[in-house]
């Protein structure tokens, strides 16, 4: 049985209960736990061959209707959302550098249904994966929307993997923007096509065309199953400059933190689509 589907079910018995308001709100806890999921796989930071960490403090942003009915049990949500996540990183053989906790907080640009998730890694006393004493990051700590700093290789040493790109590393939270110091910006070449593509969740989607629509429709050029997704979301152009066009969509677009309808795209721009996040990516050759 899923993870997802494991919470779910434990939240169904006690709708009954405690839980019985929060079932009326616009945004659903297993939505929320969703996002989580998606928060820990996009900010997952390889640190040697055995060993991934991801963010263990996170921020659920809720607007100001959705707050309101859900903040009375902030509590006990908070618990079962995080035993959601150890449960998840469990199955994924994720590792985490410190307890486990989620934060409700009220947002005010946010309407009724609509959330976001920052997350953190901040350094505790143990390794709640491994049981041993957590290795203090090397650099900076971890921030909200950022990952954790990866350790220092030794002299002479290749790079490890997936390790953040020096000046800043890659972010992390869920429709926010990225550090000026951190972003990727696509070197100039001296010829051959521009190749286009987006990565949801770790997958790559080649752009072979001058358009590509996303949406929760399976004619969508590429389908995202998200209940906050449209059916037919948003366009991606490829032109010159490459940009992204709103379908009239329930949810709106979310560009780099800003809400918007039409924006103009950059290799490494985030685009954030019901409680998905899609990396747009471009390269000469």
């Amino acid at each position: 049985m899923g993870v997802l589907k494991k919470f779910e079910q434990r939240l169904e018995g006690l709708v009954n209960g405690t839980f019985a308001k929060v079932f009326k709100s616009e945004v659903q806890p297993v939505e929320i736990a969703g996002a989580l999921q998606r928060e820990c796989d996009n900010n997952a930071t390889i640190w040697n061959r055995d060993r991934t960490v991801v963010p263990n403090d996170f921020i659920v942003e809720l607007s100001a209707p959705d707050f309101e009915r859900l903040s009375p049990y902030s509590g006990q949500l908070g618990d079962e959302l995080a035993g959601m996540v150890r449960d998840y990183a469990k199955q994924q053989r994720y590792s985490f550098m410190g307890p486990i906790k989620v934060h409700l907080e009220k947002a005010d640009d946010l309407d009724t249904g609509l959330y976001r998730v920052r997350s953190r890694t901040l350094a505790g006393s143990t390794d709640q994966q491994g049981g041993g004493p957590a290795p203090a990051p090397a650099g900076r700590p971890g921030g909200y929307g950022y990952p954790p700093a990866a350790p220092a290789a030794p002299a002479g040493a290749p790079p490890m993997p997936n390790a953040p790109p020096p000046g800043g590393a890659r972010p992390g939270g869920y429709g926010y923007p990225q550090p000026a110091g951190g972003q990727r910006p696509t070197a100039p070449a001296a010829g051959g096509r521009t190749r286009h593509w987006i990565e949801i969740n770790g997958t790559r989607h080649q752009i072979s065309r001058a358009t590509l629509v996303l949406g929760r429709s399976t004619e969508a050029d590429v389908r995202i199953d998200d209940p906050g997704v449209s059916r037919r979301h948003c366009e991606i152009r490829t032109g010159t400059p490459p940009t992204i066009q709103d379908l009239g969509s329930t949810n709106g677009i979310v560009v780099d933190g800003q809400h918007t309808t039409r924006a103009t795209l950059r290799d490494g721009s985030r685009i954030v689509v019901g409680s998905t996040t899609v990396i747009y990516r471009q390269a000469e050759g």
